[in-house]
């Protein structure tokens, strides 16, 4: 099996260079490698390397910066994404890709179906979008999957974030009226080895949209509190106790970009394909955070 991985330098492209390699042999493509912003760049790294997948883990991902950098966002997280669907609809090879729970606008109460319709609210979300639309248009074999709340060990994130802030400040607000689930990196490239698995075996999953995340339900300020309970527990210097955060409105804390209320996704359909369980946010989570605590600690 050969693969064609984009987007090698992100928090999903590290976890993905890691793991794909057990499937065959990985072209790790990064931004020095592939400009998405090029396309006889991405034309030229697939007829250069005649893949049978393309693990396309590249994106935009600056949610406010997208909102003045509309023509930027699209480039990448649309015609990039168009480009590469049709070399694969050409090719008669399989596209793996990767979305966002910001498709939807966050009105419903329960979590989203994939049939349901989209509405984003923010340029990051449109882009999004018009990337799932152009990948479905071209009619190449694809899995598109719409992943919630990305934080890894790798990379910048919220996590890091929220850590280094409580390392320097008694006390935090966090948003806690956006509901979802943070998602590993690891769990997402987990998914995508058994997709490619069933691709290798001819066993393939019906090409479509699948929803990706842990099970359960929380909010930014849960998220919070979980990180600093864990840090604290391995003893990680912080100024910030479980008890300093403040929990806050997205009214309290405006930014350039909407965020959807709900980003609770509904992961029936992907879960029919696979033969694990997905896990709970909060063991998902926890493996995450001893990953980033460990190499706080060998700093």
């Amino acid at each position: 099996m050969r693969i064609l991985l984009l987007g090698a330098n992100g928090q999903l492209g590290q976890e993905l260079s890691h793991t794909l390699p057990s499937l065959g042999e990985v072209k790790v493509c990064g931004r020095s490698e592939v400009d998405l912003t090029n396309k006889h760049s991405i034309i030229e790294a697939v007829d250069a390397f005649k893949p049978e997948v393309i693990v396309n883990a590249a994106a935009y991902t600056a949610v406010d910066k997208a909102e003045r950098e509309r023509g930027l966002a699209f480039k990448v997280n649309a015609e990039a994404v168009g480009i590469l669907a049709s070399e694969a609809a050409k090719l008669d090879i399989w596209l793996i890709h990767y979305s966002t729970d910001y498709v939807f606008d966050g009105s419903k109460t329960e979590p989203y179906l994939e049939a349901d319709t989209p509405n984003p609210i923010n340029v990051y979300g449109e882009s999004k979008l018009a990337g799932e639309q152009a990948i479905i248009t071209s009619g190449c074999k694809h899995l598109i999957f719409r992943t919630t709340w990305v934080i890894g060990k790798d990379g910048h994130n919220f996590a890091k974030t929220i850590l280094q802030l409580a390392s320097e400040r008694d006390t935090l607000s966090i948003i806690n009226d956006q509901f979802g689930v943070p998602a590993a990196p690891a769990l997402i490239a987990k998914v995508t080895n058994a997709a490619i698995e069933a691709i290798a075996t001819a066993r393939h999953w019906p090409s479509g949209i699948y929803h990706l995340a842990p099970h359960g339900k929380t909010t930014w300020y849960g998220i919070a509190q979980t990180l600093i309970q864990q840090a604290k527990e391995a003893c990680l210097p912080l100024a910030t106790n479980e008890r300093d955060l403040q929990a806050i409105t997205t009214a309290d804390y405006p930014t350039s970009a909407k965020r959807p209320a709900n980003s609770l996704l509904d992961t029936s359909k992907l879960e029919k394909q696979l033969k694990f369980n997905l896990p709970d946010w909060e063991d998902d989570f926890s493996l995450v955070v001893e990953g980033i605590i460990r190499e706080l600690k060998a700093a």
